[in-house]
């Protein structure tokens, strides 16, 4: 029988822990906060996929060129990096839930926007003003998440962003190939307007991030944000302890962006960017964007094409809700281990197909086919699940704002060096080449999270800051986890 007994001591205030109060319906609202919050992950999947089945009607309907086309699908990556930063900024001094909603609110006006827009440049610019809210929301959403959640859910909630990206595509690319005749483009774009207005109205009735409530509202109402998602008050009194513990005594040069670029943070920063530019620079972006175009140039009809971006979408999906359920039980850094000579040797395969310029329903196109899913398979299965997740759970909650606003700007800003390139770089090296330039990138980030990225799965939020503190913060051979004393994880790497 838990003991309820023990004053529970927040700073200079001590609360009786009878004024503690449990929802009956605790477990219940967390799951809730984070589906809400992880929409915003499939408004940015639908807005960012549906460009693939949208732009040749949208080149047709403006008369575009190639580099136009490159234009309209980038404006959203460019807006997505000044969103990433500026919802820094607002989730630190408004709160995550608070941005969350601003950022939904964006995403209605760019949705809106876009489907009126009466000429190309008013749709880069409406485009842009999506980007802010895209950009936005993979700034705060994982980090809302991450401070909701318990440590050992963290991985498997924080993932559900990454699930609903893949939703989001899938439904875009559903869209695309059977009703874009029917519906033509610009309904197809303006459609996302409504979740993201459902998704406003319900995030003024979720908790606030407690941590962030730590910080500014004070310890008793942290614990009362607790109260709405931890199922005992055990949980509640051992979480209040160390976000106590973790917010006394920081010193301002460990605050903001300051405090990021300290030597003791920058091992986290290393492993976190280094690993947000992987993610977004291995191709599957590229992918998303451009299948049915590169499908098209190797001689693909428009619907076998579309139909192999709809099995690219099908794949992603399945693949980040496999790695949504297994992140925490496998761990970040096996699975990227795991996963990533994988989507390496598949853009081998892809390279050498697209070489051998096989005859439209020959062996060699359906081998175009197989090492394009199989691509997305390990790349969608792996880093990508990772990508993200990083991002929100390694830094220190004094910084964590500012941190998650600049590796959010980096995702951003590899991912609009793609895609305003990919093409370009097909047309001038050949698409054979251009695969397997994305195949040593990926194993490039195999080399990378093998020496610079250690396993944080089962840490708390301040178990992976006590890690930075204390100079454990590094991989080891073994893939131990950081939560491990100092003495255990050099034995593990031994």
């Amino acid at each position: 029988m838990e003991n309820d007994t023990k004053t529970v001591r927040t700073g200079r205030e001590s609360v009786d822990p009878a004024s503690i109060e449990v929802s009956p319906n605790a477990k219940l609202m967390l799951i809730l906060a984070a589906v809400v919050a992880a929409i915003c992950g499939g408004l940015y999947g639908y807005d960012t996929g549906i460009i693939s089945g949208t732009l040749p009607l949208i080149g047709d309907d403006f008369h575009l060129n190639a580099a136009m086309k490159e234009w309209v699908a980038s404006a959203i990556l460019l807006g997505a990096i000044f969103g990433a930063f500026g919802a820094g900024s607002l989730s630190e001094k408004f709160g995550r839930r608070n941005t969350t909603c601003l950022v939904s609110g964006v995403f209605v006006a760019g949705a809106t926007a876009c489907s009126l827009a009466p000429d190309v440049w008013s749709l880069i610019a409406a485009r842009f003003v999506l980007g802010l809210a895209v950009g936005g929301s993979t700034q705060v959403v994982p980090m809302y998440i991450s401070e909701l959640a318990p440590q050992e859910r963290r991985g498997t909630l924080v993932t559900m962003f990454n699930v609903a990206i893949g939703l989001g595509i899938l439904i875009a690319n559903i869209i695309g190939f059977t009703e874009r005749v029917n519906w033509g483009w610009r309904p197809m774009v303006g459609i996302a307007a409504i979740p993201a207005a459902i998704v406003f109205v319900s995030m003024f009735f979720m908790p606030k991030s407690p941590r962030w409530v730590a910080e500014n509202e004070g310890m008793k109402s942290a614990i009362i944000q607790l109260g709405r998602i931890r199922t005992t008050k055990r949980a509640i009194r051992r979480e209040v302890q160390t976000i106590r513990e973790n917010a006394e005594g920081i010193e301002p040069q460990n605050r903001g962006w300051r405090g990021l670029f300290q030597p003791w943070v920058r091992p986290a920063l290393v492993a976190a960017l280094g690993v947000a530019f992987f993610t977004q620079c291995g191709g599957l972006e590229m992918m998303i964007y451009y299948t049915p175009t590169f499908l098209n140039d190797a001689g693909f009809g428009t619907s076998s094409a579309l139909l192999a971006s709809l099995g690219v979408a099908v794949i992603y999906c399945i693949m980040t809700f496999l790695g949504c359920m297994f992140v925490d039980r496998i761990g970040r850094r096996r699975l990227m281990l795991i996963m990533g000579p994988g989507a390496a040797l598949s853009l081998v395969g892809l390279g050498v197909m697209f070489l051998s310029h096989p005859a439209p329903g020959s062996t060699g196109a359906y081998l175009i086919v197989v090492f394009l899913l199989l691509f997305m398979m390990f790349n969608s299965g792996g880093i990508q699940v990772c990508g993200w997740l990083l991002g929100a759970e390694m830094f220190p909650l004094s910084m964590r704002g500012q941190a998650t606003s600049l590796h959010a700007a980096t995702l951003w800003g590899a991912d609009l060096l793609v895609t305003s390139t990919a093409l370009s770089m097909a047309e001038a090296i050949g698409l054979s080449w251009t695969m397997w330039f994305y195949a040593f990138i990926n194993l490039a980030s195999v080399i990378f999270v093998f020496f610079f990225v250690p396993e944080t799965a089962g840490a708390s939020l301040e178990d992976i800051e006590e890690a930075l503190v204390e100079k454990r913060f590094r991989p080891t051979r073994g893939n131990t986890r950081i939560v491990q004393s100092e003495d255990e994880d050099v034995e593990a790497a031994a």
